[in-house]
């Protein structure tokens, strides 16, 4: 594999030093994330009740008034998981936990000075996940999170109730080690520099008339 369109010849796949026939290179061992298994939720949360716990500029005036929220990282916060395997369905386990999702508030204060303030909220999940056996190197629960929201009101005490668009992405995830094929190391490309090229095209002209 290489970046971009930049391939190097003798890094096509299947080849060594741009010979066709002579296979792969080499077997490597790499260190990933195995996904066992994922899913996803999109929802709309209406009347969700967020509280600021800091805000920039911190001297700012009640009451608000909220303008926008956005997740401020894509990790959610796992906590309260429960793990239980379900008898009739081998390899499955109910999974559930609470995931709290933090956000970015942006809002004015009554001053009309626009400031931004940290909050989050929390959800709650009731899943079926494939969970594999248990191991030396337990598996782990993830949860990819991200939240938009244009509508809400201030409410009292630097607390909105606020309309949001949540993204919830769950995985089951262990970090292993897997053998794997390799055909040698990422050819990098140099980096091109961005350059105005104010005399593109009259530089490409003939010297003399056709």
């Amino acid at each position: 594999m290489a970046f971009s369109n930049n391939v190097r010849p003798d890094r096509m796949p299947g080849t060594i030093n741009g010979n066709p026939t002579t296979g792969l290179c080499e077997k490597v061992c790499i260190q990933v994330k195995k996904v066992f298994d994922a899913c996803i939720r999109q929802e709309t949360l209406a009347n969700t009740q967020i509280t600021l716990t800091s805000t920039v500029p911190e001297d700012v005036t009640q009451p608000f008034t909220y303008q926008s929220a956005i997740s401020s990282s894509s990790k959610g916060e796992i906590s309260n998981l429960v793990i239980t395997p379900i008898p009739d369905k081998p390899g499955c386990s109910r999974v559930q936990f609470d995931v709290s999702v933090p956000l970015s508030v942006v809002f004015t204060d009554a001053n009309g000075t626009t400031a931004t303030g940290v909050s989050s909220f929390t959800v709650s999940r009731d899943l079926i996940l494939h969970i594999p056996q248990a191991s030396v190197i337990p598996a782990d629960i993830e949860a990819v999170v991200n939240a938009v929201s244009t509508v809400g009101s201030y409410v009292s005490d630097a607390t909105f109730s606020i309309t949001i668009c949540l993204t919830v992405i769950v995985k089951v995830v262990t970090e292993v080690e897997l053998l794997v094929p390799s055909y040698g190391y990422c050819y990098i490309p140099p980096c091109q520099e961005f350059q105005q090229e104010v005399c593109e095209g009259f530089f490409d002209l003939p010297l003399f008339p056709q």
